[in-house]
């Protein structure tokens, strides 16, 4: 029923061309400029951008871009950060949105996060910090300014900090920390748990003026709690950031985390009270486990690398899980004094018999990873970055004059291009690229077999190409309904090569940056014409994919039929077919679900009670009612879903996919 996606022939990647394939890509470069004119979504996403951040025409002597111009392009939204806000503003209005509505969104939300990584005043120390800074924040971080605006800070947010001064509270022996962070002019309190009460002290205590920090699992006391102003309860989620290149930090692993090694680890000798110091890469993170037969306790498991190469699992359970959120990928952990456990009592498949437990007296300490830039370039055309312009700026000698951006990596080599400005087509994409938004039809879809969670391969392709994008979901699919020839925006995605050495994107539900919108289904473009054409039925059939808005008129409903399922409750749909009209012509087509409920104006339990007489006579009475409807081409095969008959509508090759009376 399916074609084969493992079959969809690989596009060449934009960094290995001949002329040849350049002058096929240029060729294809002017197919998907002309396609822009035509799918007034992309139109729209490319005439915000211009409007957010315009495109700088300074240039130098010799026309290329000056130096300020490219520091300029980089200060404005990704591509696919405007495009997912844009369908999130859809979606939150439903009834439609228009071009003012939708810029007054966009410019709010983008003046807002430029406002929170704006430049404020600052500590002294922490502006000396600030000159080396290079790190990603971690994707849970919420600065302490934000913090005082909303007074509220939940458990998983992170804090990146540093130390701004140490004091005990008068009359008391509770020690209290000021921290400060690189986007805030805020300083706040925090009440310093008393596990790290020995990293104070005078002579050596490590936590001191300009120490940074992460920490997580705080509770905020607010200002009307009593204490005039708020304050961070204590929390044992802390972890100290060390630097190799001072010496201090460099003695201090040295010394104490260079002895043992995961080889050194004797379960008899942690049972006699020998404590472990060591120092290891983070490989990998997993996801969250629910141990239903423990309970229900949380469990995340972080494998490790030591020196030697040899391998070593980090358990977190329960409340502790949250520590997670300050790791990341490639930083060196360094554990003083774990809790040493048998792999075998633990219910963990883990890749030795030995496991690290965060015990009670366990310390921790990071020296976080660095991402390193990659040198991409993107082409600059006078109508703000249209097209597909890798291809011409990796050959200077074709086409426009490139500009170049650093992008980052990720430990495994891979780029982030999720706040790449311009849209990403399926010809640009290559292996280890990441944040990668794609907008096209659903081709192809099936469920693969035999596999723990479950996985979904959806073939998309756009005017350049098609990839197989695998979906993994958590439970079940979520993300409702879906039919072949929908017009769908995925972000977050991965690209990788298979064993077969063909590109596939890999997508996670709840990853970093995930998003998924059916357009097709999506109620709001129907009223949003600044995000569609009206097209005739006439020129449908003339261009055949993408989802087409049209005004019609109910000619003849063919076919009206109510479906019952009782898998677990009693649930009808309708299943319609329906004939479409205005003044170039006509169109047979079938629809389902939601939006048969809106052309028929009744639910199909409503409709089910009627009597046998006015259930025919009912559909003849909508006959000449208007609408605006939203109509694809799903290439006369069905989805996989079970809202529709099976085979019942491979001879129609239209879909009504939305529905709106006039």
């Amino acid at each position: 029923m399916h074609s084969s996606i493992n079959g969809v022939a690989e596009e060449p990647s934009a960094m290995d061309l001949d002329d040849e394939q350049l002058e096929f890509q240029a060729i294809a470069e002017n197919k998907h400029e002309d396609q822009d004119e035509i799918d007034p979504f992309i139109k729209f996403i490319n005439y915000a951008s211009s409007i957010i951040s315009p495109q700088p025409d300074d240039v130098d002597e010799d026309g290329e871009p000056s130096s300020d111009t490219e520091e300029r392009e980089r200060e404005g939204p990704g591509w696919s950060w405007i495009a997912s806000r844009v369908l999130k503003t859809c979606i939150s209005y439903s009834s439609g949105v228009t071009s003012a509505i939708l810029l007054s969104e966009l410019s709010q939300a983008w003046n807002e996060q430029r406002k929170t990584n704006a430049p404020r005043k600052r500590p002294d120390c922490i502006n000396q910090l600030k000159k080396k800074h290079k790190r990603v924040k971690l994707p849970s971080t919420v600065t302490i300014d934000t913090i005082y605006e909303k007074n509220f800070l939940s458990l998983n947010s992170v804090l990146e900090a540093v130390v701004v001064d140490t004091f005990v509270l008068p009359g008391t022996n509770i020690n209290m920390i000021t921290l400060g962070d690189f986007w805030s002019s805020n300083t706040i309190d925090l009440y310093l748990h008393r596990r790290y009460y020995d990293l104070v002290s005078l002579h050596n205590g490590i936590l001191r003026k300009g120490r940074e920090v992460f920490l997580t699992g705080c509770y905020l006391r607010s200002a009307n709690e009593g204490s005039g102003h708020p304050r961070l309860l204590p929390t044992e989620y802390l972890v100290i950031l060390l630097d190799e290149e001072q010496d201090d930090d460099a003695m201090l692993l040295g010394a104490q985390f260079c002895t043992d090694s995961f080889s050194s680890i004797s379960l008899d000798g942690a049972n006699e009270g020998v404590s472990y110091s060591l120092y290891a890469r983070i490989d990998s993170i997993g996801s969250l486990d629910i141990l239903e037969k423990f309970g229900g306790i949380q469990r995340k498991q972080i494998r490790l690398i030591d020196n030697d190469c040899s391998e070593m699992d980090f358990l977190l359970w329960g409340d502790q899980v949250v520590l997670a959120n300050l790791f990341s990928v490639g930083s060196m952990l360094a554990i003083d004094r774990p809790f040493i456990t048998s792999s075998s009592v633990t219910d963990v498949e883990t890749c030795g018999n030995v496991c690290l437990e965060y015990g009670s007296g366990t310390q921790l300490y990071l020296v976080p990873f660095v991402r390193q830039g990659e040198q991409v370039c993107l082409g600059l055309t006078p109508n703000r970055l249209r097209g597909s312009k890798l291809a011409t700026a990796s050959c200077p000698t074709q086409g426009p004059k490139a500009s170049q951006m650093t992008l980052p990596c990720d430990p495994q080599g891979s780029v982030d291009f999720s706040n790449y400005p311009i849209q990403s087509y399926i010809i640009d994409l290559h292996e280890k690229m990441t944040g990668i938004s794609i907008y096209g039809a659903a081709m192809d879809i099936f469920r693969e077999a035999n596999t723990a969670k479950p996985i979904f391969n959806l073939k998309i392709q756009d005017p350049t190409g098609a990839i197989c994008v695998k979906l993994h979901f958590i439970e079940s699919w979520s993300l409702g309904r879906l039919s072949l020839g929908h017009t769908v925006y995925i972000s977050g995605l991965t690209c990788t090569m298979t064993k077969h050495k063909r590109l596939e994107a890999l997508w996670f539900e709840n990853g970093p940056g995930t998003s998924f919108v059916n357009l097709s289904c999506l109620p709001a473009v129907l009223n949003s014409p600044c995000l569609h054409k009206p097209s005739f039925l006439a020129d449908i059939s003339r261009h055949k994919s993408g989802t087409h808005i049209c005004r019609v008129w109910l000619d003849q409903i063919e076919h009206c039929h109510v479906n019952t399922s009782c898998e677990t409750k009693t649930r009808r749909t309708f299943h319609v077919k329906i004939t479409l009209a205005d003044e170039t012509g006509k169109v047979f087509a079938w629809c389902t679900g939601q939006t048969a409920i809106e052309l028929l104006q009744i639910s199909p339990d409503e409709f089910y009670e009627l009597p046998e007489e006015e259930q025919v006579m009912y559909p003849c009475s909508l006959e000449n009612e208007q609408y605006m409807v939203a109509i694809v081409n799903c290439g006369q095969q069905e989805t996989v879903f079970k809202e529709c008959v099976t085979a019942e509508n491979d001879a129609i090759p239209w879909e009504i996919t939305r529905a709106l009376k006039l």
